[in-house]
């Protein structure tokens, strides 16, 4: 029975990457209740596998890379749909979805010539996540009628484009140190 149960945070990140088309629907088709609901349960979805893979062991190489994937693809297909509908400026979806594909581009490249890496979040890649889903979650809000002030809405905007450069600064810095200090097929240049 528990061997059934290690399966659970996958089944809950393909979960997460299934929700991404009737979420996009719900958008396009101004069922904005929908849409946040669907939102908010992608996002306890992804705190709930990643609690149960930690606390319980059942990590897998799936798992790995599907569960970043998963937040990828939700937040980049949100982020070019709020765009579309005029709701978040083009410029910060191109950002986020240039950020996510330089550094998944670099992954793969280090990767290809230098062997394995340790894909481990930095806080301040953790932070901008949780920054984004944030204004994903505030902007949602605001298309079911809850209107904040406009400063605040632009102050997280800026905020989220302010993080999402950082961070993508942060990793080209990190991964390209280690790349210099490395041959391909992993031998030092010591």
């Amino acid at each position: 029975m528990a061997t059934s149960f290690r399966i659970l945070p996958n089944v809950l990140t393909v979960a997460r990457i299934v929700a991404v088309i009737p979420l996009v629907a719900c958008l396009l088709t101004q069922r904005f209740e929908w849409a946040f609901a669907v939102a908010v349960i992608a996002g306890v979805t992804d705190a709930l596998d990643g609690h149960l893979a930690r606390r319980f062991g059942w990590q897998s190489h799936f798992g790995g890379w599907a569960d970043p994937a998963a937040d990828k693809l939700l937040m980049s297909a949100v982020y070019v749909t709020l765009a579309y509908l005029g709701v978040l400026p083009v410029w910060l979806s191109v950002l986020i979805i240039s950020k996510d594909l330089i550094v998944a581009t670099g992954a793969l490249a280090y990767r290809y010539w230098f062997g394995p890496f340790d894909a481990t979040p930095t806080v301040l890649s953790k932070s901008t996540t949780f920054a984004q889903l944030i204004l994903i979650w505030y902007e949602l809000i605001g298309l079911l009628g809850v209107r904040f002030s406009a400063k605040l809405d632009q102050a997280l905007i800026i905020a989220v484009g302010v993080l999402t450069l950082l961070t993508l600064i942060q990793y080209v810095w990190i991964w390209g140190n280690k790349a210099r200090t490395h041959r391909p097929n992993g031998m030092s240049t010591s």
